[in-house]
């Protein structure tokens, strides 16, 4: 007897396959996921790549868009020649001013230079540099509303927590130019490799700013935005090639004018691009699910860097204008100020949240929050107003009918 009970809570315990409530179909092979061989997901890549670099040379969409429309046209004509205006200048000072000025004895001579720089080029510059980005946001809602329609860019902020929102993402964006560059000047000085280095995290850079436009348009916040661009790696890699080969020659601000000259033309085949793959954790696109190799990622973090930077900017920004309105406080209250009691936020907090804004509808509910509320009076003083009221009124008729 007690070995029959022994079986039957072992049974219990351990069943058998027999005695499992298992569908025939089901089978833990079918369930475990199958992986493309290391040879497959290469050949996708480079696939996806040759893609990415065919998408780069398509002049002839940017000819075609630039004849049949006269509103690309014209921005396309002011672009090309502030950014003539702003190479001549720069060429015309690294190749004529500074070999001149180098030995001089007077000061009025050897400083030419510093006076060029300062009192023309670095304007110049500038100026290109917003009139550049104003002309090419027309230049890419034109050409999106030519190829898929009015309807398809979000519409602009109306409310006071989208211009917030918007003017905290336009904060975001040139952040994260200067940062991208730092992290560029810091690959290119590590020895051997760093040039290389540097060049390649260029590509990704440039194919990240000629797409930005039309995944803005689409409502991609940024942390969707980088995981698309670091998904599909060798395709954008491909795509930022020619751009970055074009703007490597020069000194760092012949390069960027450089870049704005053909800055719009990239645009336009970035609006006319299909990134491959579509699903980059189903490369092959069949039916069944076929993972990439595990020796292949899917994901490199470009990136990291860039955000990592930006946070840290944001977050000291932040900390000296909360300490300073802290002091402001304790200042006010006789020293009684609170400096550690808001939460903090943490890196994978602030990556998305600072770029779009999110936080200004959480401070304006705290406002609201913090306004005193009218304190409810009992109904004995509040019959007393009202007869004083109503009395009031009745005097104020009589002195009427005298």
């Amino acid at each position: 007897m007690s070995r029959h009970v022994r079986y039957d809570s072992l049974s219990k315990e351990y069943p058998s396959p027999s005695n499992m409530n298992i569908p025939p179909i089901y089978s833990s092979r079918s369930s475990y996921p199958t992986f493309l061989s290391f040879h497959e997901t290469a050949r996708l890549q480079l696939r996806a790549a040759t893609r990415g670099l065919w998408d780069a040379f398509r002049w002839d969409t940017v000819i075609r868009l630039v004849a049949s429309d006269a509103e690309i046209r014209s921005n396309i004509f002011k672009s090309l020649l502030l950014n003539f205006v702003s190479l001549a200048s720069i060429y015309f000072f690294d190749l004529l001013l500074a070999p001149l000025s180098q030995g001089q004895q007077k000061w009025l001579h050897r400083n030419v230079g510093w006076f060029y720089q300062v009192l023309w080029l670095l304007p110049v510059v500038g100026v290109s540099f917003y009139f550049n980005s104003s002309w090419c946001t027309v230049i890419a809602k034109r050409t999106i509303t030519l190829r898929h329609g009015s309807r398809a860019t979000v519409p602009p902020p109306s409310s006071y927590t989208g211009i917030l929102n918007s003017i905290a993402t336009s904060a975001y964006r040139v952040i994260m130019v200067f940062t991208s560059i730092i992290v560029s000047f810091a690959l290119q000085l590590i020895p051997v490799l760093g040039p290389v280095a540097g060049f390649i995290f260029l590509c990704w850079v440039d194919a990240y700013y000629c797409f930005e436009f039309i995944w803005i348009a689409r409502g991609l916040s940024l942390s969707r935005r980088l995981r698309h661009l670091e998904e599909r790696w060798a395709y954008y890699f491909a795509f930022g090639l020619p751009s970055a080969a074009l703007c490597m020659w020069g000194s760092s601000l012949a390069n960027a004018a450089l870049f704005a000259l053909f800055f719009p033309a990239y645009i336009i085949m970035a609006m006319h691009a299909k990134p491959q793959p579509i699903d980059p954790y189903n490369p092959s696109g069949g039916e069944t699910l076929q993972h990439p190799s595990p020796y292949i990622p899917i994901r490199i973090r470009i990136f990291a860097p860039v955000t990592f930077l930006n946070d840290t900017i944001i977050r000291v920004v932040s900390i000296g204008s909360r300490t300073a309105a802290n002091l402001a406080a304790s200042g006010g209250n006789g020293g009684s100020g609170s400096m550690n009691s808001r939460h903090r936020r943490t890196l994978s907090d602030s990556v998305e949240s600072v770029e779009e804004g999110a936080g200004t509808e959480s401070l304006e509910m705290n406002r609201l929050k913090t306004r005193p509320e009218p304190a409810e009076r009992p109904a004995s003083q509040a019959k007393a107003t009202s007869r004083v009221r109503l009395r009031g009124r009745g005097e104020s008729n009589r002195r009427k009918l005298d």
